[in-house]
């Protein structure tokens, strides 16, 4: 087990890379623990959770509203749950966006973990302490900024993640590739996703490489008043398929980063939109969609990186150099009307 130390905030978060579950003993007491998880991570590792108090949520983007963490805190308040109760959230992003949410609610604010089970939680949705819930199609409207007090990486869950959970959690490193790290997008270039299926070692530091750049940008920036919006790169037109289509989170973000390439063509000069997308296909994503861009583009400005009349739209100059431009509304509804 490898213990990293990063203060974000006022906070300082443990990360335990090369974990197991069972390693969970030596960091909580297991009597004053609640565990949240689903029926897919709970059917498949029922084991690893005999004996202690879980919660196990019904699985998907669809659960993940102010009706769930209610029905949580009804039974946390069942359980006796009081202000030394410890949350654990065991799996991918919903569950551990609702976990930190609730723990920043029950009691004003209770203890809280992370063991990420997908390749999209370990190295984006677990990290940085935005939790929180959607409200009907707006996504993320509702929440709070709270950093976990650990995560713990056991690579054993992801022997049961299905092949198009791998696809859209390597969306999100390819993310992080194109706008801070060109060496990583090379590395990505060169590999696939069976590569990194078969080498745990790779795996391993590939996920703690990702965690680390996501923890330093947040650590710079926790509320996300500046470079920290970086990290929405295709994820404006991305929220808004995901909410109106049968997208997973990797399949719609993708997306939106190809049309983010196709923006910064116009408007940066970049000049790769073709590697990116040869990157996102190679890791099995989609690079286009037809869509109503109507619906789609009324969602747009709900996004919390509107600013009156503009969208601060996060753009590349180069792979690895990403930027932050306001656009106007009217303006980026051409663009995206142009690109359909």
């Amino acid at each position: 087990m490898k213990k990293v130390s990063l203060k974000i905030g006022q906070h300082t978060t443990q990360y335990f890379f090369d974990a197991s579950f069972q390693q969970l003993g030596s960091l909580i007491e297991f009597n004053h623990t609640v565990f949240i998880t689903d029926d897919h991570v709970f059917a498949k590792h029922k084991s690893k959770f005999k004996g202690h108090n879980v919660i196990v949520l019904k699985p998907g983007e669809e659960y993940k509203i102010q009706a769930t963490a209610d029905s949580i805190i009804g039974q946390l308040i069942e359980m006796g749950a009081d202000r030394k109760t410890w949350l654990v959230g065991v799996g991918g992003g919903v569950v551990t966006d609702i976990t930190g949410y609730v723990a920043a609610l029950y009691m004003r604010g209770i203890n809280y973990g992370f063991v990420p089970t997908t390749v999209l939680a370990m190295v984006d949705a677990a990290i940085g302490g935005k939790n929180g819930v959607n409200v009907g199609l707006y996504k993320n409207l509702v929440g709070a900024i709270r950093q976990p007090e650990f995560l713990l990486y056991d690579y054993s869950f992801l022997k049961s993640l299905p092949r198009n959970e791998w696809s859209s959690g390597f969306a999100e490193i390819i993310k992080h590739a194109c706008i801070h790290d060109a060496p990583m997008f090379r590395q990505l270039e060169k590999n696939t996703i069976s590569f990194y299926k078969k080498n745990t070692g790779a795996m391993s530091a590939l996920v703690k490489r990702n965690a680390l750049l996501k923890s330093e940008i947040a650590r710079s920036d926790e509320h996300e008043q500046g470079i920290r919006k970086m990290l929405n790169f295709g994820h404006t037109l991305g929220h808004a398929l995901e909410n109106i289509y049968e997208l997973t989170h990797g399949q719609a973000i993708s997306i939106g980063m190809v049309a983010a390439s196709m923006v910064s063509q116009n408007l940066t000069g970049f000049k790769d939109t073709s590697r990116v997308m040869s990157l996102l296909k190679k890791y099995d994503l989609p690079v286009s969609a037809a869509y109503d861009t109507k619906k789609v583009f009324s969602l747009m400005k709900m996004d919390k990186k509107k600013d009156r009349e503009n969208i601060n739209y996060v753009m590349l100059e180069k792979i690895g150099k990403g930027i932050i431009k306001p656009i106007p509304l009217k303006q980026l509804e051409e663009m995206i009307n142009d690109l359909q």
